[in-house]
């Protein structure tokens, strides 16, 4: 079987390791190429995206590929929209009513985090109202931890009141506050770790992403012990129809497993 895995995470990773080691898989995974060097999974790799849904569609066709996976960051909306669009909807200069690639699609989406006893978590919907709150919640001359990546930086541009301390894989390609420290690190990271870290830089609120998953989630643990107010950014909606979705790899792995069985000759 044929396997495309839209990449990008820890799971994709797990997951694509996993299907290579079986006799009659074939796998590549795609990767958007938006970090410089990124952690690589076994199997084959594209990177840089296919060109829009057409691209995307023709790659499955040209490939023969069985099944699409959905393994993208929970923010990387565009990819897994696409990905809806071509396995689930119609061609593009197709009628309304006519069906979509044929290939299955499955989604596996590790869930987001969840609010503990003592947190002090301010959830809003987009970058620009996190910036908006933090700014409400540190005084002038504080420091703001920001840990949403290194693009989408402009909402904190316009404060020069405050520190802000921006972490992030590669280095940021948007405009900067006028007082910040760019930190260049990947996780996995520890309590410790992340505790020393907002302590040294004098964190008085951190910003984050609900991207959920364990490699980065050492900063809450940090912010509840030190009494940290957390700006969260919710996910964003998918559009509809969603595709069956798993929040693990075992239970996508399942899944292949049994479209496998049932893509055997013969299988009923």
């Amino acid at each position: 079987m044929r396997v495309l895995i839209l990449g990008g995470t820890r799971e994709a990773r797990d997951l694509a390791a996993l299907l290579v080691a079986e006799p009659g898989m074939v796998v590549t995974t795609s990767l958007a190429g938006r970090v410089r060097d990124p952690a690589l999974p076994a199997g084959e790799i594209v990177i840089g995206g296919f060109g829009g849904v057409a691209g995307l569609r023709a790659f499955l066709r040209d490939r023969a590929i069985d099944v699409v996976v959905d393994a993208t960051h929970p923010f990387a909306t565009t990819m897994s929209e696409h990905a809806v669009a071509v396995c689930v909807g119609p061609p593009d200069d197709a009628p309304p009513t006519a069906p979509g690639a044929g290939v299955p699609l499955v989604r596996l989406a590790r869930p987001g985090w969840t609010e503990r006893p003592g947190d002090g978590w301010h959830r809003v919907a987009d970058l620009r109202t996190a910036a908006d709150q933090a700014r409400a919640l540190c005084p002038p001359g504080g420091a703001v931890f920001v840990t949403t990546g290194r693009r989408q930086l402009a909402p904190f541009a316009a404060d020069p009141y405050r520190h802000y301390v921006i972490r992030a894989v590669d280095p940021p390609t948007d405009v900067l506050p006028p007082r910040h420290t760019v930190l260049l690190d990947r996780g996995p990271y520890t309590v410790e770790g992340e505790t020393r870290l907002m302590r040294d830089h004098g964190v008085r609120v951190l910003v984050t992403k609900d991207s959920g998953g364990a490699l980065t989630a050492a900063k809450l643990d940090a912010a509840r012990a030190l009494g940290l107010p957390v700006v969260m950014v919710d996910r964003p909606a998918l559009t509809d129809p969603a595709p069956p979705t798993w929040s693990n790899v075992a239970g996508v792995l399942g899944a292949l497993h049994a479209l496998a069985s049932s893509q055997r000759p013969g299988a009923r």
